[in-house]
């Protein structure tokens, strides 16, 4: 059993009383610690190559003068007044305009992780010994399945939060997490994957006993073998929750970040708000406060709630999101949007959980509504070129006269965000989230989730042979 980490309120108190000599210096400051203790396994194939634990402290100052921000990290405390007096006179140097932070209120609290079963409270080798067995089950499943990567991480972290109006935070994070990979060979040099992920912000016994899904990344690799490519064109498609929570997350949801919005014009005049943007019944949320999701926090990055907000509300814009910086810029309410993937890393505007809501049709009413299409499902990613998408499904099935038809493969989504937005012919009634992680700037993983029911969308360009 490791030593665990706790609340340590003679550090609370260090980092206020530091805030209390520096915080005239400043238009304003604020000091990030974060303490956190790790674990991470991974095997490929028969390689066990990772297996380790970790333990750090380390933090950051961030100061903001005349608009000049600086930021410098350190990682002993008795480094602090050093590191602080150097990000003071490094904003001296930067800051040539206005500070223009949106006002909130100060907050002082304590946020505990509500534990199932504490994974610092399993052995490294129960761990290893665990991830050893899946592993296996992926390798035997099938002579075809030829690798794997598979991966375990957990990590529990105490995050202390001071700022110069007075803000006092201490919130604690779990993040326990697996990856399963299956990798497929079948004829000449056709090699196919599937991939499952499970994850959890409060228990360990998450991971245990879930052999069926882990089973379920070899089974998906090899229908992949055995699909043929999808023939290319114009379809009616059916996206199933996976493939539609990237999409709205991907193609839209960094769009609706506001630090790539309030210096371009361009982009200011595409996502202005009130505008019409997709089907009346389209609804698109960010929701920081669903218990539970990978993406949820009571308080973002530079202190502010976690709020549930309408992206999009009955097909118009409604909502950006934002930090206390483009807010207040750009005189709109802060959103709680601010987060860095740990204290060595400054915050920008991220996600939390973004999805589209439920709607109304179930989805074996869709599939018979469709004449001639493509059922994509799940996702292997894809990339964005501002409001143009590619994404490439998992996996797939043509839908012929109203019903599931033959498995396919090398399934490409191509299309406008805007366009594509206006031609969702239905949306389903079976709303579904998944863990994920995303990547801006340079940090990456950042926990999040991306949700969605079942979508059926017109006149989508399909990529194959």
């Amino acid at each position: 059993m490791t030593t665990k980490l706790t609340k340590n309120n003679s550090l609370l108190e260090q980092l206020q009383n530091k805030i209390y000599n520096y915080s005239n210096h400043v238009d304003y400051l604020e000091i990030r610690l974060e303490q956190s203790e790790s674990t991470t396994i991974s095997f490929s194939a028969l390689q066990l190559n990772t297996i380790n634990s970790h333990f750090s402290l380390a933090g950051s100052i961030r100061t903001c003068h005349k608009g000049g921000w600086s930021f410098v990290t350190f990682n002993n405390i008795s480094e602090l007044s050093n590191r602080i007096e150097e990000a003071i006179s490094h904003a001296y140097l930067i800051g040539k305009e206005n500070t223009q932070l949106a006002p909130i209120e100060p907050i002082q609290d304590y946020v505990v992780v509500k534990f199932g079963r504490d994974p610092r409270d399993i052995s490294l080798e129960e761990k290893r010994q665990l991830i050893e067995t899946y592993n296996q089950l992926l390798l035997h499943f099938d002579p075809r399945i030829q690798t794997t990567n598979v991966s375990y991480r957990d990590r529990f972290a105490i995050t202390y939060f001071v700022n110069s109006i007075g803000s006092c935070i201490a919130q604690e994070r779990l993040d326990v997490n697996s990856k399963f990979r299956a990798i497929a060979c079948g004829v000449g040099s056709l090699v196919k994957q599937g991939i499952k992920y499970i994850s959890s912000r409060t228990d360990y016994h998450t991971l245990c006993d879930i052999d069926n899904q882990v089973i379920g990344a070899a089974e998906q690799a090899i229908r992949q073998l055995e699909a043929k490519p999808v023939k290319g064109g114009q379809y009616t498609v059916l996206l199933d929750p996976y493939m539609a929570g990237v999409f709205i997350h991907e193609a839209f949801g960094h769009l609706s970040e506001a630090d790539s919005i309030y210096e371009n014009p361009q982009m200011k005049e595409l996502l202005k708000l009130g505008k019409p943007i997709g089907i009346e019944k389209l609804n698109v949320i960010d929701d920081a406060t669903i218990d539970g999701l990978s993406g949820s926090i009571k308080y973002d990055d530079e202190g502010v709630p976690g709020q549930r907000k309408y992206l999009i509300k009955n097909g118009v814009l409604t909502t950006r999101l934002h930090n206390r910086e483009t807010s207040g810029k750009m005189r709109e309410t802060p959103t709680g949007n601010a987060r860095a993937i740990n204290a060595m890393y400054p915050p920008i505007v991220r996600m939390t959980n973004t999805a589209i809501e439920t709607g109304d049709r179930p989805v074996e009413e869709m599939i018979k509504d469709i004449d001639r299409g493509v059922y994509a499902i799940g996702s292997l990613g894809g990339q964005t070129n501002g409001e143009m998408f590619t994404f490439a499904a998992a996996e797939g099935y043509m839908i012929r006269n109203g019903k599931i038809a033959e498995a396919v493969s090398n399934i490409t989504l191509t299309g406008n965000v805007f366009q594509t937005l206006k031609d969702i012919e239905a949306i389903g009634n079976d709303s579904t989230y998944n863990s994920g992680s995303c990547g801006k700037a340079g940090q990456a993983p950042l926990p999040v989730s991306i949700g969605s029911p079942h979508l059926m969308i017109k006149n989508v360009v399909v990529g194959g042979h």
